[in-house]
């Protein structure tokens, strides 16, 4: 089995998720899983509660992306690995992980994933979800006081500072990578057909060749 990598990335809110959990639901392929960077987060566990929150989360160097670089090249050779768990709360990586083994096709996603060029190596195709920075902040807002335990003051206060800032800096350019940019406002059923007939078009042209 040749396993396919979806890499979708975006700034926060833009919808990657749902976008990932559509395209999981579609079955583009006979068995897929989705990879979340927000998993890779580095373990702040041995530093005090105040100097975690004082930590920039939102730009690259808070992420192990070479954990996951590393997971993917394993994945790619057929074995099976251990995904970490993070804790948003506590900022730390919990005791017990999460195993993923080969598939098909694998859905990672996340701010980054488009950041670094040793991870785009391993990208079949990329996508850049597109979204109205006003749509992000709601769909944020909505997310961290839901799922994350944030105040709503307390997410506005880290979107204005760092959020939408280091999504300029570091997200935004990475639009120039993508195989395919999809609108995170669009029908999410258009969404899934657009990048169904792209992976297609791409397989073809792979076996033609």
């Amino acid at each position: 089995m040749t396993m396919q990598i979806l890499g979708i990335a975006g700034p926060s809110g833009a919808g990657k998720t749902f976008l990932a959990q559509a395209l999981l639901k579609a079955g583009l392929g006979a068995t897929s899983a989705r990879l979340s960077l927000d998993h890779y987060y580095f373990d702040r566990s041995h530093l005090t509660l105040s100097e975690r929150a004082s930590i920039n989360y939102d730009e690259p160097d808070a992420l192990d992306h070479q954990l996951l670089i590393s997971h993917l090249a394993q994945l790619r050779l057929g074995k099976t690995i251990m995904r970490p768990s993070y804790d948003f709360d506590t900022h730390s990586r919990l005791a017990e992980g999460k195993l993923i083994a080969p598939v098909e096709l694998l859905i990672v996603e996340g701010l980054f994933i488009l950041h670094w060029q040793e991870l785009r190596k391993y990208l079949t195709i990329s996508v850049f979800v597109e979204t109205p920075d006003p749509l992000c902040l709601h769909r944020r807002l909505v997310r961290d006081t839901r799922d994350r335990g944030r105040s709503q003051d307390a997410v506005l206060q880290q979107y204005h500072a760092t959020v939408r800032l280091m999504a300029e800096r570091y997200v935004l350019p990475t639009r120039c990578y993508a195989d395919l940019i999809i609108r995170g406002n669009a029908p999410m059923a258009e969404s899934v057909e657009s990048i169904r007939m792209h992976l297609t078009a791409m397989t073809e042209s792979e076996e033609s060749a």
